[in-house]
C-alpha cells in the first residue's frame, strides 16, 4: 500500500446513505480550510434521485442525489473517495460497487459488525487493485486543512481547538476513533498540529492496518513524526514492529497500545472494539508496547506519559532543526445555522406562518388547545372538532348537534344538481379522486349551494335594522337582488323542503331563542303571496339558524357574530357536507365502471 498522501485540498467525494449532519460537518470543514470547491460531489441513495439542499459557508448549495453507485461515478469522474454510511448489512456489498468502479481509489466503511468474510472480500479486492479500504469500523480520516470524512474529530469547536483546519507536522494513526479526538487535541497541545490523521477502525479485520498507513506516512515530506495508538488483540502492531527493525520507518514513533488494565481481570475481556480481545500473551497490551520499545519507537511507561513523549519527540526535532513549526493563522468564522442561533438566543427571526387553531409541537395534536387524546376519551363528534378548528371554543352540545345535523342533511341531493354532475362527468373521464371532487365544489356559489353566507348576511341586516318583511324584499327588489335563502326549482308552498321543517324543529326544541329564524319564516309568508315557489330554502334555514346560534349561545360578541359572516364560515358548512356526497359519486362512477360521458345532442338547441 505505502505510496504517500491519500487526501488534497481539491480531493471530492461520494457520499452513500444521505446523513445530513456528517455531510453539513464535512462541507462547514471545507470552508473553514478555504476550499473553493465542496468535499461532496454528489450522494447517493438507493432508489432516489434529485437533490439535496447544504450550506457551504454562507451560501446554500444543491447537492446532486443519485439512486446508484455507477451512476454516481459517471457524473462524478473526479470523484475519487467512497464514503459509507449503510448498515452493516449492506455495507459490503455497496462497498465492493465502489470498489469497482475505476474512479474510486478509496473506500471508508463507517458500519460495525460488517461480516469478517465479507470484509476479507474487500481487503483483497483492494490489494489486488492498489486500492485502499478505511474501516469497517471507523470514524473515518483527515486531511487537516484539506479533507475529512464524515464525522471525524467531532463537532467544529473541536476541530479548531485541535487546530486540525490547517496542517500541522504530525502523521497520526488509530483503530479508535473516539480515542481519535483525544489525541487530536493531545497532539494540538504539545506540537503544531497533526497533518493526516486515520482512524483504522476496531474490526478484527481492518481494510488497512497501522504500519500500512505508518508506511505511507514515512513518505509524505510534510510528516516530520508519526504518533500511533492501538489497542490490545490481534497482531496489526507487530508488522510495525517488523518495519521498525528493518529500517523502513526513519521519522520517529511515539506509539502506545492501549489495554494495560487487562491484566487486573482474572479472566479474558473484551473491550469495546472486536478485535480488542487479548488472544494470548503475544496479543496483550504489555507485550505490544514492549515490542515496540525493542524496535525503536518511543513508548512511554503509560497513557498519561503518552503526552509527554510526544511533546518531547517534536521538541527535539525543532531543536535539531529538522521541523519549524507550523505559523498559526485564524480560521474563518463559520455561519451559525438559525434554527441554533435562535435556541442559544443569539438572534431572533420572524415566522412566516400564523396559527391559532391547532399546534403539533407536543406529545399529541391540540385543537384549540385541546389534546386529540381527551377529544377521543369525551366521546366528542365532529361537531365538536368543528367547533374548536372553526370557532375556536367548546360549543354547547345543542350547537354542536346543530352543525352535524346540517352536515347530514346537505351531504347530498342527487345526481341531477350542478356539483354532482360534474363530479360524475369527471369521474367517467377517469380522472383521480381529488379533481373530481374538486370539479364538483368549484360549482359551488351563488346559484348552487353558496348562499348561506348570502342569507344570513342579509336577513341579519334586515331584523337588525328593524324592517318589515315588505320593506325587506321590496328594497332587495328595487336593487335588482335576489333574496337568498327564498326560492327553489322543485319544492313549493304545499311541498316543503323537508330538510328545512327538520332543522326548525330542532332549533324550536333546543335554541334559546330563534329570532332570525321567525324573521326568515315571515318573510317566506311575504313571499309565497308573490309566487309559490319562492320558499325558505336550505340555505335560508341555515343561514338565519345559524346566526340564532351564534348570538343565542351567549359566547361571541356582535362583531365576531359579524366577521364569522362575512368571512364565509356558513359556505363552509355546505362545502364540508356536499364532499361527502361528491365523493360518494365519484366511488359509485368508478364501482360502476361507467364509460367517458357525452351528452346527447338531441339535448341541445342549435341555433344562429
Amino acid at each position: 500500500m505505502a505510496t504517500g498522501q491519500l487526501f488534497s485540498k481539491t480531493t471530492q467525494a461520494l457520499f452513500y446513505n444521505y446523513k445530513q449532519l456528517p455531510i453539513q460537518r464535512m462541507l462547514d470543514f471545507d470552508f473553514l480550510c478555504g476550499r473553493e470547491t465542496p468535499s461532496v460531489a454528489g450522494i447517493i441513495n438507493p432508489g432516489s434521485e434529485g437533490f439535496q439542499k447544504l450550506f457551504f459557508g454562507q451560501e446554500e448549495i444543491a447537492i446532486p442525489v443519485h439512486s446508484t453507485v455507477e451512476a454516481a461515478c459517471a457524473a462524478h469522474p473526479t470523484a475519487d473517495v467512497f464514503i459509507n454510511f449503510a448498515s452493516f448489512r449492506s455495507a459490503a456489498a455497496s462497498s465492493m460497487s465502489a470498489l469497482k468502479q475505476p474512479t474510486i481509489r478509496v473506500v471508508a466503511i463507517i458500519a460495525e459488525g460488517v461480516p469478517e468474510s465479507d470484509t476479507k472480500q474487500l481487503i483483497g479486492f483492494a490489494k489486488a487493485n492498489n486500492k485502499v479500504v478505511i474501516g469497517p469500523a471507523t470514524v473515518g480520516g483527515i486531511q487537516a486543512g484539506a479533507f475529512k470524512i464524515g464525522d471525524t474529530a467531532g463537532t467544529i469547536d473541536n476541530i479548531i481547538q485541535c487546530k486540525l483546519y490547517r496542517p500541522g507536522s504530525v502523521g497520526f494513526v488509530s483503530k479508535s476513533g473516539g480515542m481519535s479526538n483525544e489525541l487530536y487535541n493531545t497532539i494540538a497541545r504539545v506540537t503544531d498540529g497533526v497533518y493526516e490523521g486515520i482512524a483504522i477502525g476496531g474490526d478484527v479485520f481492518p481494510g488497512s492496518t497501522l504500519s500500512d498507513h505508518v508506511l505511507r506516512f514515512n513518505n509524505i515530506p510534510q510528516v516530520k513524526m508519526i504518533v500511533v495508538l492501538g489497542e490490545l488483540g490481534g497482531r496489526d502492531e507487530y508488522s510495525l514492529v517488523e518495519a521498525l527493525k528493518q529500517g523502513k520507518i526513519n521519522k520517529p514513533v511515539v506509539a502506545w497500545v492501549s489495554g494495560t488494565c487487562a491484566t487486573l481481570f482474572k479472566s479474558e475481556v473484551q473491550f469495546g472494539h472486536a478485535g480488542a480481545k487479548s488472544g494470548g500473551e503475544m496479543e496483550s497490551a504489555q507485550a505490544k508496547n514492549q515490542a515496540l520499545r525493542d524496535a525503536g519507537a518511543t513508548v512511554p511507561t503509560s497513557y498519561e506519559a503518552f503526552e509527554g513523549a510526544i511533546k518531547e519527540a517534536f521538541e527535539k526535532l525543532v531543536s535539531e532543526g529538522k521541523t519549524t513549526p507550523v505559523k498559526e493563522i485564524t480560521p474563518p468564522q463559520i455561519p451559525e445555522d438559525l434554527n441554533t442561533a435562535i435556541k442559544s438566543g443569539k438572534v431572533r427571526a420572524p415566522t412566516h406562518i400564523i396559527s391559532t387553531i391547532s399546534d403539533d409541537r407536543g406529545e399529541e395534536p391540540c385543537y384549540a388547545g385541546v389534546p386529540m387524546s381527551s377529544i377521543v376519551e369525551q366521546g366528542l363528534g365532529v361537531g365538536d372538532v368543528i367547533s374548536l378548528l372553526w370557532f375556536k371554543r367548546s360549543l354547547p352540545r345543542y350547537c354542536t348537534r346543530f352543525i352535524e345535523i346540517c352536515t347530514l342533511l346537505c351531504a347530498d341531493h342527487g345526481p341531477c344538481v350542478s356539483g354532482a354532475h360534474n363530479t360524475i362527468v369527471t369521474a367517467r373521464a377517469g380522472k383521480d379522486l381529488v379533481s373530481c371532487l374538486v370539479s364538483g365544489l368549484l360549482t359551488i356559489g351563488p346559484r348552487f349551494g353558496g348562499a348561506v353566507d348570502d342569507a344570513a348576511r342579509y336577513f341579519k341586516d334586515a331584523y337588525d335594522r328593524g324592517l318589515t318583511p315588505y320593506e325587506f324584499v321590496e328594497s332587495m327588489k328595487k336593487r335588482g337582488i335576489r333574496v337568498p335563502g327564498i326560492g327553489h326549482r322543485i319544492k313549493r308552498g304545499d311541498n316543503r323542503d323537508k330538510r328545512v321543517e327538520l332543522l326548525q324543529l330542532y332549533a324550536r326544541e333546543n335554541f334559546p331563542s330563534v329570532k332570525y329564524m321567525e324573521y326568515a319564516v315571515q318573510v317566506e309568508t311575504y313571499t309565497l303571496s308573490k309566487a309559490n315557489n319562492l320558499v325558505l330554502n336550505v340555505d335560508g334555514a341555515i343561514g338565519s339558524l345559524f346566526l340564532d346560534l351564534l348570538a343565542g349561545s351567549g359566547m361571541f360578541t356582535k362583531p365576531e357574530i359579524d366577521e364569522i359572516v362575512e368571512i364565509g364560515y356558513l359556505n363552509g358548512l355546505f362545502v364540508l357536507a356536499r364532499s361527502i356526497g361528491l365523493i360518494g359519486h365519484t366511488f359509485d362512477q368508478k364501482r360502476l365502471k361507467q364509460p367517458l360521458y357525452r351528452h346527447p345532442w338531441e339535448d341541445v338547441l342549435y341555433t344562429k
